[in-house]
């Protein structure tokens, strides 16, 4: 009886860590099976490393680890508290800021590629265009292709240019970029940025922590401002910009007697040729033949976001479901590339017959089947993996099965030409300099929407999965604040019905919800993957340069509550630098330097306009963002007194109700 129920004890602690009903399911479902899953691994972390949460333990060289506490205030080099939280966090800036960066490093490759008829063709020709002319390139009389090419070399010299700054910083109201200037944040090369960080917090280099904040700004700013915004740019010329498209979200999205092919990862490089092999009538053939009905491709992770708002592909998760999608045992192949993959993929698809395929040669894993995507032979690569995962399909225990029963629907797909579209249904005619962002920046004005908040970010463990997402998000709605997301925090919308307009009288207050009619967009706008929050970045400049205002006068507001990567430290980290408010749910590993939380909760703000505020109960955390969008409000609306409507009449969203 004592050890029944120990095991019930267990599930519940578990259970207790997902507000998700399909992964409360799925959960005892692994219990059953005897897999242990990232929730079991958590339990065994009762008291979790103090050094470790207050950034204060340093192994930068080979005297160490080093631990600052009372008894040792200093490490053998003779760092102190402020050296070592300064490093690491200048260091967790860089990792992200890699990340990302190598991302867009590939999708700029891959531009480079394209051909006519080949695999990679250019989808948005105008775009291209438009973007080559940004980058000081003339697209005259230039073949489409010959054009991409050129477009190519000039971003990836981005990376590694030797003089100059990012050119992408030109997007920005050109007072923001003034600022950065006198700051010395405008970042450099790419790479130069990381290699800087990486170089200063060698041993025997930086160990002042204004300076090293400072470069981890700087670090930072070329991750939004250049890597996370060519990657996007590219991704929509190459792939195509998204539309706003009907999709399906959580675990039951798998399809019973279809081969279940399940994308995780990043690169929509992979990605998109497995959707386009998966579509080719020889390998539907050969689903049939093995007995399928067809082939159901699902998303997690930024892979799902990517997918989702280009095809309509349907949600099978977030980073926290990624072991429980395998659980359900419906699942062919999970195929993945880089970034916020699970190392224990291998061991729980040894439970079932899932092929754990991973792809890229940056994220090898130990127990994995690896299959090489190429770029260069990107189709017929694709091809042999689909034909992989479908005759899998065969070896599926049909007694190990188990798909839960609750999904949702969503709208996604809101790039920033979208927002403008169905900002244009509204007003049809140019006016001034606003052309049809004139309908927001007057809801906006006159309080209609308070605000514009951006939830993003992961799931993080140290905080029930989507608990803190949705509550911050539900709060803002009700309260009349327009909420943007991406990432794992726009699965979690999109699982739970925030992104239909349908619900925005259920959800949003009535201001919100009247212009959710009145535009046709849900209170939750999906905006796509991580590295899409440069697309935040350039919505906000178009409404500060529309205005003739910089993005800090904006009453917006930027928050990732259950964050857990270094991408996103570095995504905080450039959203404070470019004037947006921030504010966390997950304490960063800083604490440990008195100092160090003085400068990012406090005095940057002095610097750029900005800084970082942590709260991480989710409801006070929402109360806080309200709060200081509210003390912005009365700067904004004189500004927009000033610049605007001294020049014409205020739109008529204004007195709608």
């Amino acid at each position: 009886m004592n050890m029944e129920k120990k095991k019930v004890d267990v599930l519940e602690q578990m259970q207790n860590m997902t507000i998700d009903l399909n992964s409360k399911a799925l959960l005892e479902k692994a219990e059953k099976d005897g897999v242990e899953t990232m929730y079991k691994r958590k339990l065994g972390y009762k008291v979790q490393c103090g050094f470790g949460l207050q950034g204060v333990c340093c192994r930068n060289c080979g005297m160490g680890p080093c631990r600052i506490s009372p008894k040792t205030p200093r490490g053998l080099c003779g760092a102190d508290e402020h050296t070592i939280v300064g490093r690491n966090y200048a260091r967790m800036c860089a990792g992200g800021t890699a990340a990302h960066s190598d991302h867009a490093r590939d999708i700029t490759h891959t531009l480079g590629l394209t051909t006519p008829g080949g695999a990679y063709q250019i989808k948005e020709p105008e775009k291209l265009k438009e973007f080559a002319e940004f980058m000081g390139i003339d697209p005259e009389d230039k073949d489409i292709y010959e054009l991409a090419h050129e477009v190519s070399h000039v971003c990836l010299m981005e990376f590694g240019k030797p003089h100059g700054v990012s050119k992408l910083l030109a997007r920005a109201p050109k007072v923001r970029q003034d600022i950065w200037k006198e700051y010395g944040i405008e970042p450099r090369a790419i790479d130069r940025e990381i290699a800087t960080v990486m170089h200063s917090t060698h041993i025997g280099c930086c160990a002042d922590i204004d300076a090293l904040i400072h470069m981890a700004m700087r670090c930072s700013m070329a991750d939004g401002w250049a890597g996370s915004m060519i990657g996007t740019m590219l991704s929509d010329i190459l792939f195509g910009t998204p539309k706003p498209v009907h999709t399906e979200a959580n675990l039951n999205v798998l399809d019973g007697n279809n081969v279940n092919i399940i994308l995780h990862g990043h690169e929509p490089t992979l990605s998109e040729m497995i959707v386009l092999a998966s579509e080719l009538p020889e390998m539907q053939d050969l689903a049939k033949e093995v007995g399928a009905d067809g082939i159901t491709l699902s998303g997690i992770c930024c892979t799902g976001n990517e997918l989702t708002m280009r095809h309509g592909i349907k949600i099978a998760g977030d980073f926290h479901q990624q072991e429980l999608a395998i659980i359900t045992g419906a699942v062919e192949a999970m195929i993945v590339d880089v970034q916020c993959i699970f190392p224990a993929l291998a061991e729980v698809a040894t439970h079932y017959h899932t092929k754990f395929i991973t792809t890229s040669p940056k994220a090898k894993i130990t127990g994995s089947t690896y299959m090489e995507f190429h770029e260069e032979t990107a189709l017929e690569d694709a091809k042999t993996i689909v034909r992989e995962a479908i005759l899998n399909f065969k070896n599926r225990d049909k007694s190990k099965v188990m798909v839960p029963e609750l999904k949702s629907e969503a709208m996604v797909g809101y790039a920033e030409e979208a927002i403008v579209g169905q900002l244009n249904n509204v007003v049809n005619t140019q006016i001034d300099d606003m052309n049809t962002l004139k309908p927001l920046i007057d809801v906006l004005a006159s309080g209609v929407i308070r605000g514009v908040v951006g939830v993003v970010g992961c799931n993080n463990a140290r905080t029930p999965s989507n608990y803190n997402h949705l509550t911050i998000m539900k709060e803002l709605i009700k309260n009349d604040y327009l909420v943007v997301t991406t990432g794992c925090g726009a699965s979690a919308a999109a699982k739970n019905g925030l992104m239909l307009k349908e619900n925005a009288p259920k959800y949003a207050g009535k201001g919100l919800a009247t212009v959710c009619q009145l535009v046709d967009i849900p209170p939750v706008i999906h905006l796509g993957s991580c590295v899409d929050n440069s697309r935040i970045l350039n919505i906000c400049s178009l409404v500060a340069n529309a205005l003739d205002m910089d993005i800090a006068d904006l009453p917006v507001a930027g928050c990732a509550p259950e964050w857990m990567s270094e991408k996103a430290i570095a995504i905080g980290t450039y959203v404070v630098g470019s004037g947006i408010e921030t504010f966390l749910g997950v304490m960063p590993p800083v604490t440990g330097s008195s100092r160090a939380v003085e400068i990012l909760c406090g005095s940057i703000r002095d610097k750029v306009g900005a800084s970082f505020h942590v709260n991480e109960d989710p409801v006070s955390c929402a109360q806080d963002i309200m709060a200081c969008i509210e003390a912005k409000r009365p700067h904004f609306e004189e500004l927009y007194q000033e610049k605007v409507l001294n020049k014409r009449v205020a739109g008529e969203l204004v007195s709608l109700y």
